[in-house]
């Protein structure tokens, strides 16, 4: 249990020199303090030590004095936050794997909505799929933490990331950077503002980032000696990039423009659109540990003509090898596996899976399958503003967005068919959004009232190869979701030394769902039929006697895992808040609050047997008390935020691997408790410091009975997921510290001088909690020292991860299919970058 007084916060902070809110670095022009940052994370425009919320703001020059080029990296500059470039086997860094306070979510399917909310410029974007957004031409972002649910809604429950991008000026202005560095990097960003005519200006930006893999692809020797069937014998989203090179690479553009009205009456409009395209290679991969169980060990003894086996994992594995379905629902079977390295012929001869495929060397890998990931994803919104009276505002946020997503992963790190993965997925969403915004008592009532609108739809398609098609997973998905909800929140500033808050927001949604998960293979009814089930005693055609022994549940279509027909699933919701401050004085604000948000449920997708229902899971819930203090002393000199909260967290949805299937499903309810501390100091002479700290005790109060997984050890030790088990992807401490020295030089210019220091605590990095993917401890060390001269032009040389602190990023313990694997963080890498402002 932690126990902390708002004292012993404070004595923390004043220990650190730390960014509670990383604002923006430059001290203001008048008394070299700290510069004010205005967020709206009340719908409105405040600044940021007036709102009663825990938030790390970042301003556009923070985040490139400390090279943050996109949301994922702002992970190691806010406490208590933990944002991961892709998740396992999704393929793509594009993915956004988002934690705050111990709550979020790690995956990118369809079916699984984030627990984390990311906005761009007020728009909500559904998918983890393409919200590790590129930065490069944003105001600010502000990380909101705790429950949201009251102004932002569902799917809030760890908190939000609000994007705000640049707004057109109404001069004419250029702006950009050109950025090169390691493994052939170049990344060009420009900014132009563009004036049309009187109150009517506009703005375009463009960034083009381009640069090599770090996990290089090799030869496996000798491989040319056996034979081994080419990716396209088997079904997948694609083949692109096949055999040798580099993965972890990207290869990316994107556009963004804007018209923007306002003449200074009444009526105010913003439109904009953006388009973003990236063709990257897969993230980069990593085989940690091969493993002799069920799929590896039937192959490898398939190959070597043992027919039963202990070692030969379940069932008889010459049997399971056996081709020949036919008919229209079976694909080009794999051929006979069975004794083909002791036969007479050794051109037949296969390799074995095993540990000879781990190279020892975390940045090579012996892979040759796929090895893409392709995005496009684009919208537009309109938001208009109308002022109804001097105190009363009316504006509405209309957007639709598109995704379209292609991508292949080889994961078995081999020359090998073993692990493949491959997806589509095709996403459209529409939103609409009313706010009525208004102030009366001379603005000591301050009133948010709204009305929004989400419809989304689209599909998944997972293609999965397990042993050289041994199960041939083909796994299309349809989904949609329509939500409405109302929500409200007043602030009222009861005298000088009080404030009251209270909120609320109700939420209506329908979800539907169909799932036609099937195995092209038919494994299921060759190992029927080898072991003699009088149904299944023919398989070519399959009869419907044989396809009910197996399980099957639609007549007509024997390879299909899923029951046939629509799945609907309604969920509603109330989300309040209750807060209170106290201003003992202007600059000093000390916050409680209480508060609600929830996350919604739905089906899991991924089925390797069959049921005859479509299993589901519920919403989550998640209920937060906070007390907090923000304060701006020594006449801005020093600014010190911290809070410390408590959160009952219920209904859990975590992904369990269930032999070969990753399984979303309740697992129970936690307790999280923590503290963060943000401060930044100005002392002078050109010298700031900022910095953080995080501490999360987050865990399992009770786990449902199928859901537990007990601890266990050796090479395949996991800490298990029980009463008392830390939850994944929350370290306990996470400290961060950035000094930074300004030296004016007059007339020829000035010298800024950064370093960026973050230790993070070891953290679990999967459901289970397995040793082999734990991410240890980490120290990471950001260094840059920019001169900027006079004539608007700058000169930046750094570098990131000086330490060269490699650790896991995401990965999978995919023991049922015979390996684990991951993802290591990018090595030590330099940067240059030519800026420029006219």
């Amino acid at each position: 249990m932690i126990r902390i007084t708002s004292a012993s916060v404070l004595a923390i902070a004043a220990t650190l020199a730390s960014p509670a809110l990383a604002q923006e670095q430059a001290q203001a022009e008048d008394s070299g303090g700290i510069a004010q940052i205005v967020v709206t994370a009340q719908k409105r425009a405040e600044n940021v030590q007036d709102v009663p919320i825990a938030i790390s703001a970042f301003s556009a020059g923070a985040l490139q004095e400390r090279g943050v080029s996109d949301v994922a990296q702002l992970s190691n500059i806010a406490p208590n936050v933990t944002l991961d470039a892709g998740t396992p086997f999704s393929g793509s860094s594009a993915v956004l794997s988002a934690f705050i306070r111990g709550i979020g979510a790690n995956d990118f399917a369809f079916n699984i909505d984030p627990g984390v909310g990311v906005y761009l410029d007020g728009v909500y974007l559904a998918r983890s799929v393409g919200a590790n957004q590129d930065l490069p031409d944003v105001e600010r972002v502000e990380v909101l933490k705790g429950p949201q649910g009251t102004l932002f809604g569902r799917n809030t429950i760890g908190g939000a990331i609000s994007i705000v991008t640049h707004t057109p000026g109404d001069t004419f202005a250029l702006k950009g950077d050109v950025t090169t560095g390691s493994f052939k990097l170049i990344n060009v960003r420009a900014t132009a503002d563009i004036p049309i005519t009187d109150g009517l200006s506009s703005s375009v930006s463009v960034a083009v980032k381009n640069r090599d893999g770090y996990v290089k692809r090799i030869p496996f020797p000798g491989v040319t000696q056996f034979n081994n069937p080419p990716v396209t014998a088997y079904r997948a989203a694609g083949y692109n990039n096949i055999g040798y090179g580099t993965e972890g690479g990207d290869n990316t553009w994107n556009l963004r423009g804007k018209l923007n009205w306002d003449n200074g009456g009444r009526l105010r409009v913003m439109v904009s659109g953006d388009y973003s395209n990236i063709d990257q290679s897969q993230i980069a991969n990593t085989l940690l540990k091969t493993v002799p169980f069920v799929f590896a060990g039937t192959y490898n003894c398939a190959i070597a003509g043992i027919a039963s086996d202990p070692s030969c994992g379940a069932g008889p594995p010459a049997l399971a090898y056996i081709p020949g379905i036919g008919g229209q629902n079976s694909i080009v079977d794999i051929p006979t596996l069975f004794g083909a390295n002791v036969d007479a012929d050794p051109n037949n001869n296969r390799v074995p899976y095993d540990d000879r495929f781990i190279t020892n060397d975390i940045d090579t890998s012996y892979a040759t399958g796929n090895n893409y990931s392709k995005l496009r994803s684009y919208g537009g919104a309109a938001t208009v503003s109308f002022d109804l009276s001097d105190d009363i505002e009316l504006k509405s946020i209309t957007a639709y967005r598109e995704l379209h997503w292609n991508s292949g992963m080889d994961l078995d790190g081999s020359p090998l068919n073993f692990l493949h993965t491959s997806f589509t997925m095709n996403q459209w969403q529409f939103s609409q959004e009313l706010q009525l915004l208004g102030s009366a008592m001379d603005k000591k009532l301050n009133y948010v009232l709204g009305a929004y609108f989400f419809k989304e739809a689209g599909d998944l398609h997972d293609y999965v190869t397990f042993a050289e098609g041994l199960l041939q997973v083909d796994g299309p998905n349809d989904l949609a979701t329509k939500n409405y909800a109302f929500f409200g929140q007043i602030d009222y500033r009861v005298s000088d030394l009080i404030g009251i808050t209270v909120g609320g927001r109700y939420t209506r949604e329908n979800k539907t769902f169909e799932g036609f998960q099937s195995d092209r293979n038919g494994l299921t009814y060759k190992i029927l039929n080898q072991i003699g089930v009088p149904e299944c005693a023919s398989i070519t055609p399959i009869s419907d006697a044989c396809r009910i022994a197996a399980g099957f549940p639609n007549a007509g279509q024997p390879l299909r895992y899923y029951v046939a027909g629509t799945q609907r699933k309604s969920f509603s919701d109330f989300s309040p808040k209750v807060g209170i401050q106290l201003h003992p004085k202007d600059d000093v604000m000390i916050y409680g609050s209480w508060s609600k948000g929830y996350k919604t449920g739905g089906w899991t997708t991924r089925l390797s047997n069959p049921l005859p229902y479509a299993p589901d899971f519920n919403e989550e819930k998640a209920t937060t008390v906070e007390l907090g203090v923000k304060s701006s002393l020594l006449d801005r000199h020093l600014q010190l935020n911290a809070s410390v909260f408590s959160t009952k967290y219920k209904g859990i949805q975590l992904n369990f691997q269930q032999g070969v299937s990753p399984v979303i499903q309740n697992a129970g309810n936690a307790t999280i408790k923590g503290f963060e501390v943000e401060l930044e100091a100005a002392p002078g002479g050109g010298f700031t410091v900022t910095g953080s700290v995080g501490h999360l005790d987050a865990t399992y109060d009770d786990v449902l009975p199928g859901a537990q997984v007990a601890p266990s050890s050796g090479v395949f030790g996991a800490s298990g997921v029980v009463a008392g088990a830390t939850l994944p992807k929350t370290p306990r401490w996470k400290f961060n510290i950035s000094p930074r020295f300004k030296a004016d030089l007059g007339s020829k210019g000035s010298i800024t001088i950064l370093a960026d220091y973050t230790h993070t605590t070891s953290l679990k990095n999967d459901t289970e909690g397995y040793f082999l993917l734990t991410r240890g401890a980490t120290d990471i060390l950001n260094a840059s020292v920019q001169y900027k001269a006079p004539e608007n032009w700058s000169l930046t040389f750094g570098g990131t991860n000086l330490t060269d602190e490699r650790y896991l990023v995401t990965g999978q313990a995919q023991f049922a299919g015979g390996q684990a694997y991951g993802t290591y963080s990018r090595p030590r890498e330099w940067y240059a970058r030519l800026g420029f402002e006219f």
